[in-house]
This record gives structure tokens, C-alpha cells and sequence, in this order.
């Protein structure tokens, strides 16, 4: 079993070695009553105006992570489902665990918060899509976390999952071959995948697995002004789309609100886009639904995609109207393809234990006759009796020259 950890998608202001993307800088803030208004993303990246269509209503959102309290007053009816796979939580996957255990919550909220009546409380960006929570050991110490997670996304899908919101990183490109089946059975059952990119802050350069996996809508972040983040994101060409990592605000299982940053918060924004899309669009399968986010997103940075940005800035209002083109794969790329290149049969589990084959020539071979049982072989002939002949040839003038410099010998003997 891999002791490989994961870590969660945050900027923490410690250096912890987490299994979901650590949060950067979480720390408590003003009156609940001034949540809503620090929700700058909601006017900003298009939301307000989205929900003139749709609130999401009609899609689940399945959250992998360190369990989601259904209590808090902001989740209220949101939570239609659960289960612990850590062995440390509660069965419905509702009692948060883990250092970091606030921050399954947090992220539901960001996904599918209902306020707490007229302007206050925290409202997610698809306040309508329900949510389900799945329960995992992230962080420093967790034993088999590999597992859980492959475990979580083939239970999500079971349980109807529309979209799954990772907001955790392996901090290594390679994932686990269980999570090839896993993940390949998310695709297969038409379900779209969000992965949060990692942050510098808490020492991911470069975007790791889950958000290297094909096909998964890995999210960068960035700031108020739209510009990448320092800290709270990374960067690597699988990046799809970005959204805003700092300054995100949440409504701590005890009350208390928080303001906090990392790619952790970007991916359920981005996940709560899916289910907007999903909600307003139900025809559409899941590469179609990856196609709007990219196809709508605000072009950002060169090139485009790029490392950085992806394809850009999410831009919800565009992604729920606008008329975009059906495509027939998902844009992002093929978890099939890909272990079909790069999975040989000889079972390797990583990416390091990965031997690519030589490529063979490209040119095209003669035709060949096939040889019958005790004929000759022409061809086969034809290729070792041109080399044979010049050895014999070779090997008869070495015959000459000797028995002649054994006669020049004789005479010059005789001479003497």
C-alpha cells in the first residue's frame, strides 16, 4: 500500500504535510453577519448573474475530504447524503476529522451554502445543488490515504454523484494504479471531476495528482485583482481553468467565521460552476459540461492554455448561457488513452516504474511468402546468402595469399 500522503489544498501560515490541499492563512474574522458581503467572487466571476437561470437545483456535488458538518445553520438541507471511509469519523461522514477538520465544511459551503436568511450567512455558488460528504484521513500521520480516496470517488459515483470536488494533492505528478479504475469509473458513469492545483505556500511548485489525471478540471487561483496567486496556487500545463484562492470566507462548524486561501477554495468554486452548468444545461454529458467551463472561461496570460491560468478565468454567467459547440471527447484529455500509452503489463503502479518500449520502424516491410513445411525459403535466402557468399570469398583469396607467400618462401630458401 502506498504511504504516499495527500495534502489538502490550503495555505496554512505552519508547514504541514497534509492529505488535502493545506489552507493558507485561515484565521478567524468579523460578525457573522459580514460574511456575505467579503463573498466578492459571487458579482465578480458572473454568479449573481447566473443564478437568473439556475441555482444549481438538481445536481449533486459529491466532497471528498475531511467530512462535512450538515449541522452548520449555513448547510442547512444541503447535505443529502454521507459516509466515513478514515474509520475515524461518524458513519454518515458528517463528524469532521483530522487536523484540518473544518475544511470539508468550508468547502461545501463555498459549493452549496443557503445563507441564513435575507443577506447573511455564507452562499455558495450553486446555494440549490446538494451535496454529498465523504469522510477521508488527509495529513501527516494518515495511513492509507491512497486507497480512501479511490474508495471515495467509486462510492460518490454509486450515490449519484453529478460532479466530485477534490481539494487535495499528491505533490507528485504520478497517481496510484487504484486510481486509474477509480477514476476511470467516474468518467464512465458521466461524472465530472474538479482538482485543486496546490499552493506554493505550503510547498506544491507543481500541480500534482489528482489534478495531473486526464480529463480532470484542474484549478489554479488567483487574487482579487484576477492575477495569479503567489502562494495560494501553482502552476503545470494540465491546469484547465482559474478562480479566486484568497481571501475566501467560511463558517467554522462552531459558528465562528474565517477568512482563509488556497486552490482548496478555487476548486469548489469551480465545482459549483459544473453543477450550474449541469442544472441549466441537463442534456449535456460531462465532457460537454468540462468543454463550457474552458470554452467560456476569460482568456488569461500567453499562451492560451497556458501553466498558469489554464484557459483562463471562470466566468460563470457565460458558462450557463452562452451557445457552445458539442464536443465528442472531454478537451481535457483521455484517462483511457493515457493508460492504454503509458500502463504497460507489466503492472506498474507510478509513473517512475513506467519503461516506454523502443519505437519500432516505421517502414514498410516487403511482403513475405510464407514458408511450407520442408520448402525453401527464398527470402529468407535472400537476406544471409549475400553476407555468407563474401565470407567465402574473403576466406578463399586469405587461402591464395597464404600458399603463395609459402612458394615465395621456398624459392628464396633455395636461393640461400
Amino acid at each position: 500500500m502506498s504511504r504516499r500522503r495527500l495534502v489538502i489544498a490550503l495555505w496554512s501560515a505552519a508547514t504541514t504535510v497534509l492529505v488535502a490541499v493545506s489552507p493558507i492563512g485561515a484565521f478567524p474574522v468579523a460578525q457573522a453577519d459580514e460574511v456575505r458581503s467579503l463573498e466578492y467572487w459571487l458579482a465578480d466571476y458572473g454568479f449573481t448573474d447566473a443564478w437568473k437561470t439556475t441555482r444549481g437545483a438538481g445536481v449533486t456535488v459529491a466532497v471528498i475530504d475531511t467530512g462535512v458538518d450538515g449541522s452548520v445553520p449555513d448547510l442547512a438541507g444541503a447535505v443529502v447524503g454521507g459516509t466515513d471511509l478514515s474509520g475515524l469519523g461518524s458513519a454518515d461522514g458528517q463528524t469532521p476529522v483530522g487536523d484540518e477538520s473544518w475544511h470539508g465544511t468550508a468547502v461545501a459551503e463555498l459549493i452549496a451554502g443557503r445563507g441564513t436568511g435575507g443577506s447573511n450567512g455564507v452562499m455558495g455558488v450553486a446555494p440549490e445543488a446538494s451535496i454529498l460528504t465523504v469522510s477521508v484521513e488527509l495529513g501527516e500521520g494518515a495511513v492509507g490515504s491512497d486507497g480512501q480516496i479511490a474508495d471515495a470517488v467509486r462510492w460518490a459515483v454509486d450515490h449519484g454523484a453529478d460532479v466530485i470536488n477534490l481539494s487535495l494533492t499528491r505533490n507528485s505528478l504520478d497517481w496510484p494504479q487504484s486510481w486509474d479504475d477509480a477514476f476511470s469509473y467516474a468518467f464512465d458513469h458521466d461524472v465530472v471531476i474538479v482538482a485543486a492545483a496546490g499552493n506554493r505556500g505550503t510547498g506544491t511548485e507543481e500541480v500534482g495528482a489528482p489534478a495531473t489525471i486526464p480529463g480532470v478540471v484542474a484549478v489554479a487561483g488567483v487574487d482579487r485583482d484576477g492575477t495569479a496567486s503567489q502562494d495560494a496556487s501553482s502552476q503545470g500545463t494540465t491546469i484547465a481553468v482559474s478562480a479566486p484562492s484568497e481571501r475566501l470566507i467560511a463558517v467554522d462548524p462552531d459558528g465562528s467565521p474565517r477568512v482563509w486561501s488556497g486552490t482548496s477554495g478555487a476548486a469548489p468554486i469551480v465545482s459549483g460552476l459544473a453543477a450550474l452548468v449541469r442544472s441549466a444545461h441537463p442534456e449535456l454529458d460531462a465532457d460537454d459540461v468540462v468543454n463550457r467551463l474552458i470554452a467560456t472561461a476569460d482568456p488569461k496570460g500567453d499562451p492560451v492554455p497556458g501553466p498558469i491560468y489554464g484557459y483562463g478565468l471562470i466566468d460563470a454567467a457565460a458558462a450557463v448561457t452562452a451557445a457552445v459547440p458539442h464536443v465528442e471527447a472531454n478537451p481535457l484529455g483521455s484517462l483511457s488513452d493515457w493508460i492504454a500509452t503509458y500502463r504497460p503489463a507489466s503492472g506498474a503502479s507510478t509513473l517512475f516504474d513506467i519503461v516506454i518500449p523502443a519505437p519500432e520502424s516505421t517502414a514498410e516491410a516487403a511482403p513475405r511468402r510464407p514458408a511450407t513445411a520442408g520448402s525453401f525459403d527464398v527470402y529468407s535466402f535472400s537476406l544471409w546468402a549475400g553476407p555468407v557468399a563474401l565470407l567465402i570469398g574473403l576466406a578463399a583469396s586469405l587461402v591464395v595469399l597464404v600458399v603463395g607467400l609459402r612458394a615465395r618462401l621456398r624459392v628464396l630458401q633455395r636461393k640461400e
